[in-house]
């Protein structure tokens, strides 16, 4: 049975943990408001450009060609980009996401593609690093310590590496799992199909381009420079929605934990007043019983 001192040194232990996870509630609370300024504005940008590179391939017609857009008649060679967090303590952000991603590999990929040969992967984050290496796919880059400072070249270093790779017929298809930002309380795992770059057909709209628009220097020129820089812009919003996430996830962990914390201090102390309550009336039964055995002798 715990002594009064052992209660008192744990409700001391838990109430230090209280004060550690509402700190880093704090902190998580400060990097989730600029976080999701930066999403609120990629979100649009994001969405223009892909409207404007739809519009812009039906306006060049059927006849444009570019490797970013070619489909492969099989897919033999699939990439997946898994862009997980570095850190824990970000309640299921992470174990959601690769529960998401493993479902996916080992039940529907065989399905959707037939031919498949070989899984590659590109791993964001050290958790990402740390679940699938030990699995039997091929890694291509790692990118551990990536959310440390988010920035924009990193995403343009994924980008390279990734359309050589398919420019290059070394791979067929790439698909990145992130989680989305959808609010505060919820993250979702989600996929998006980065390449080959496939134009949205709720997005084209032809009466846009019906008008006579001069471009300088020539559509095809633009569009041979949208669409690298479409995938870039599109790697980087999955980027800020995953850091957006983990930061929700993991201000939503902490307070959690503190709200824990303090109802397991509540429940330390009313054992230890219970305790010690028991302790004073056994005293004070053995002063009785004493007083009354020396007034019997």
């Amino acid at each position: 049975m715990a002594t009064l001192r052992d209660i008192r040194r744990r409700i001391n232990a838990v109430a230090n943990t209280a004060k550690i996870t509402q700190a880093m509630r704090m902190v998580s609370a400060a990097k989730l408001r600029r976080a999701d300024e930066a999403i609120k504005s990629a979100r649009p940008y994001s969405a223009k450009i892909q409207e404007m590179l739809s519009n812009l391939i039906v306006s060049v017609g059927e006849n444009y060609e570019h490797p970013l857009i070619q489909k492969r008649k099989q897919i033999n060679n699939v990439a997946i980009v898994v862009i997980s967090s570095d850190r824990g303590l970000c309640g299921s952000f992470n174990t959601s996401l690769f529960r998401y991603v493993n479902r996916y590999i080992q039940d529907e990929i065989q399905t959707e593609f037939p031919d498949l040969k070989n899984i590659y992967s590109v791993l964001v984050g050290r958790r990402a690093t740390a679940s699938f290496r030990p699995q039997n796919i091929e890694i291509l880059k790692e990118y551990p310590g990536f959310f440390q400072k988010i920035e924009f070249h990193k995403a343009k270093d994924m980008i390279e590496l990734l359309t050589e790779q398919f420019i290059s017929n070394k791979i067929d298809k790439v698909i990145v799992f992130y989680n989305w930002f959808k609010n505060l309380i919820a993250q979702v795992p989600s996929r998006l199909d980065l390449l080959p770059i496939e134009p949205k057909v709720e997005q084209i709209n032809k009466e846009k381009f019906n008008v006579d628009y001069i471009f300088e220097p020539d559509r095809k020129s633009i569009l041979d420079e949208l669409l690298p820089k479409n995938l870039e812009i599109q790697m980087w919003k999955t980027i800020l929605e995953s850091n957006a996430a983990e930061q929700a996830a993991r201000m939503m962990a902490m307070e959690n934990a503190t709200n824990n914390a303090k109802d397991l201090i509540k429940y330390l102390e009313l054992v230890f007043n219970k305790e010690r309550q028991a302790a004073i009336t056994k005293e004070m039964l053995e002063i009785v019983g004493g007083a009354n055995a020396l007034k019997k002798g």
